[in-house]
């Protein structure tokens, strides 16, 4: 963990990918409440809005609802909306020339990017940053897929994201498809994977060595489907690998811990007490001595969980619990 590589970006899709997941969509009031817990911890590049992006017909909440709701966030960090070509037309246009937005992810079949050579130069004219995602990209071969991406760059999108919309590639194919379009165009390359195979995670870090400055991830991994990958565990691999990312990754767990449930009950299939035992070598079977010790001492239990494990013991004693406490006390 002392070897940092360069930084990564990550983009918290919790607020749109994660309303497919849900019955109804956020609340204005929960996203409010998310975007400041996740600016709060660090990540400031969060896409919220409808499911299905800025001017579609699904979700409960309409686009200026969200965008009021959000402006009071808007100096704090990146903040945006997904955009089918579609669905923007003068009724968006006017609305984001009364509020205020970060970006617009233009999103397109990986296979047919033409469609969004107008819009693209619309949101450029509005002054708003044009992020992009090639939608089902395994449908398209490496090759070809970086040809759409210099075409995508040649109408002015300022980063462009690979979507396995349906979970199904492997790491290596993820590699092949970043080396492709990295070598192929100047701006950032990023992945959104989800994990339909158990390799969300395992692909956002293949995405990463091969070049990728951005990988998307949700709390939970709520989105559609098996889910994006998780932005917590995302943030606890990246740490274990040196990749620095900016998280206060106790703080987001925390969050997760007191408020998600609440705010999107049943999503968590890996908790935040078991993401802690895998990042940092923790034994469930010491759950108890070491929830006994964080209360007793006043510590929270994860940093105490960590803490211990840098000590390197399999079957840690009630000493090094407490001699770990009064380290996080200083």
């Amino acid at each position: 963990m002392n070897n940092q590589k360069k930084a990564v970006e990550i983009v918290d899709c919790t607020l749109r990918d994660g309303g497919h997941a849900l019955e109804n969509s956020f609340s204005v009031n929960a996203a409010a409440e998310i975007v400041e817990a996740l600016l709060g911890a660090g990540i400031p590049v969060i896409e919220l809005g409808r499911p299905s992006g800025i001017g579609s017909p699904k979700g409960s909440v309409s686009d200026e609802d969200y965008l009021i709701a959000v402006q009071p966030f808007m100096e704090r960090g990146e903040l945006g909306m997904f955009c089918l070509p579609d669905c923007f037309g003068t009724e968006q246009i006017e609305l984001l020339r009364t509020y205020r937005l970060g970006f617009l992810r233009v999103g397109t079949g990986a296979g047919t990017v033409e469609p969004s050579e107008a819009v693209i130069g619309k949101i450029r004219d509005l002054g708003i940053k044009v992020r992009y995602s090639l939608v089902q990209a395994h449908t398209v071969a490496p090759g070809q897929l970086a040809e759409n991406a210099r075409k995508v760059a040649g109408y002015g999108a300022q980063s462009i994201t690979i979507m396995d919309s349906t979970g199904t590639m492997v790491p290596a194919q993820v590699k092949q498809y970043v080396t492709s379009l990295t070598a192929a165009v100047d701006v950032p390359i990023g992945f959104h994977g989800h994990n339909n195979l158990g390799l969300s995670v395992a692909n956002a870090m293949a995405a990463i060595e091969a070049g990728a400055s951005s990988v998307d991830g949700a709390l939970g991994g709520l989105a559609r489907s098996a889910g994006n990958a998780p932005t917590e565990m995302l943030c606890a691999v990246m740490e274990k690998l040196g990749i620095q990312t900016g998280v206060d990754f106790f703080g987001l767990l925390g969050f997760i811990d007191s408020r998600m449930a609440e705010l999107a009950p049943d999503v968590y299939h890996v908790p935040p007490v078991d993401i802690i035992f895998g990042y940092a070598g923790f034994h469930s079977r010491n759950l108890g001595l070491a929830r006994a010790v964080a209360e007793t001492e006043g510590v929270d239990l994860y940093r105490l969980i960590t803490e211990v494990m840098r000590y390197g013991q399999a079957n840690p004693q009630r000493t090094l619990f407490e001699r770990a406490a009064a380290a996080l006390k200083v």
